[in-house]
């Protein structure tokens, strides 16, 4: 129960539910001690106007023109905390909530980046390495690095962390999954990085080195889980093609799996026959049908073209335009809300995707000049994405409309990239089928066997509702 003083009273708020406990107005104890002649009620003056020598009437006047806006005032003031959003607790703050109490007397060796951070913006890497009791050994990074700030496929070096004075190991140049001589003497590997939803984000390959090297090791990893910025309720895209398993594509998942890192360890954890000593320090408060912005966590961009978590919803789906001579954005503000060519016909191309049908999202013909990547330096026509409803809209439909659209105004320009196209859809199969030129909706009908077997597979691995 919490108490706010009023002129009207005492406001308690306890469960949600508002109550007021009336006081005695501190400045009516004083017209009583100045012997008012009225006696008359608190609040209603002593009825002799202005000729009373109290001042009532005056401070009636006042209190009258006050009351409604600072009762209106007070009842948002003290209904605000039950009407803000869900607070969720990520698998780093429920173990740094004891003070790493269950990590006392252990070498601890982190994988991280600097979007992994608490509600209070401070990095798992800066609790751990003040943990009472906790020997912080090692810091290992991913992709883009400890500071998510290198490009993609950029090489990750070895060197010591200016702030914690641990070394940091590279997962993404010589090797990319801890060796037995990074893990010497090292009890738990601890796994703690924001994932975007999407299968082709190689932190899920990360991950799954990361279980194969501690069984190796004979250690355990712990996974600090965090949302799906998604949600984990509705898969998109097809499911990867054994085949075609690379480190864009970890594990047969759709190219939106629905899944927070604790769960997918778990699952990988047992379909790949790690048998890896894991333990997922699970959150508290996240529903699957939650929207990033409902968790009331801050968004720091886990790597330099996914800034913000309307990108997470595009990237499943566009991230396949790498895979073609179009840019994707790369090298500029949107990345993935743009894609273009200087060859390319927005106007047309945004009109065709307009008259498409597709569901929660509107495209607008645009121009932009790339500072990187593919087009580097050329003038782009090209098209933005805009997602209006986002529980609707399903990345991979919308880009098998986008490519259907380009190839056809532009059979002689557009082209695939077949070796990239093929590893990021996670099989030769899309592209086969655009090739051919299937109908939109007898290929995305055609992932449907696949997502239903996945479904069936994930039931059991999953630890929120």
């Amino acid at each position: 129960m919490r108490k706010t003083l009023s002129a009207e009273g005492e406001l308690w708020t306890e469960g949600g539910v508002l109550t007021m406990k009336e006081t005695e107005d501190p400045r009516e104890r004083r017209r009583k001690a100045r012997g008012c002649r009225s006696g008359g009620d608190v609040g209603r003056g002593c009825g002799s106007g202005s000729a009373c020598s109290c001042g009532c009437g005056l401070r009636l006047q006042l209190r009258q023109r006050l009351r409604l806006p600072l009762r209106c005032g007070l009842l948002l003031l003290c209904l605000a905390p039950s009407c803000a959003a869900p607070r969720v607790r990520t698998g780093l703050e429920i173990l740094a909530a004891d003070g790493f109490r269950s990590l006392k007397g252990m070498r601890v060796g982190l994988i991280t980046n600097s979007a992994a951070v608490d509600s209070r913006l401070r990095p798992t890497a800066q609790l751990l390495s003040g943990a009472e009791g906790v020997h912080f050994a090692a810091l290992f990074a991913p992709e883009h690095g400890l500071a998510g700030s290198l490009a993609a496929g950029e090489r990750v070096e070895d060197r010591r962390d200016p702030v914690t004075g641990v070394p940091v190991h590279s997962l993404y140049g010589k090797n990319r999954r801890p060796t037995a001589e990074m893990l010497r003497g090292i009890d738990i590997l601890i796994y703690d990085l924001q994932d975007v939803g999407a299968r082709p984000y190689t932190y899920l390959s990360t991950l799954v080195g990361a279980l194969e090297s501690v069984r190796a090791a004979g250690i355990e990893l712990w996974v600090l889980d965090r949302p799906d910025p998604l949600g984990g309720s509705a898969i998109d895209g097809p499911v990867l093609d054994r085949r075609f398993e690379s480190f864009v594509g970890a594990h047969p998942i759709p190219l939106r799996h629905a899944m927070t890192p604790g769960e997918f360890a778990r699952l990988v954890n047992e379909e790949r026959g790690i048998g890896a000593r894991l333990r997922v320090v699970a959150m508290e408060g996240w529903r699957r049908g939650m929207a990033w912005d409902e968790t009331g966590l801050p968004w720091i961009a886990p790597s330099p073209n996914i800034p913000t978590p309307a990108t997470c919803h595009l990237y499943p789906g566009f991230v396949l335009i790498e895979g073609t001579n179009l840019s994707e954005g790369r090298g500029t503000t949107r990345p993935f809300h743009l894609f273009g060519a200087p060859w390319l016909d927005g106007r047309a191309v945004a009109e065709w995707l307009n008259l498409s049908g597709l569901a929660g999202v509107a495209f607008r013909a645009v121009e932009f000049t790339p500072t990187d990547s593919k087009h580097r330096g050329a003038l782009c026509s090209g098209v933005e994405v805009h997602v209006l409803d986002p529980a609707a809209f399903r990345a991979s439909a919308a880009v098998v409309e986008v490519i259907r659209a380009v190839m056809t105004r532009h059979p002689a320009e557009f082209k695939f990239l077949p070796e990239s196209f093929d590893r990021l859809a996670g099989s030769d199969s899309l592209r086969r089928a655009l090739e051919e030129k299937a109908r939109p909706e007898v290929i995305t009908g055609s992932w449907a066997p696949g997502q239903e077997e996945f479904l069936r597979r994930r039931a059991r691995f999953l630890l929120y509702r």
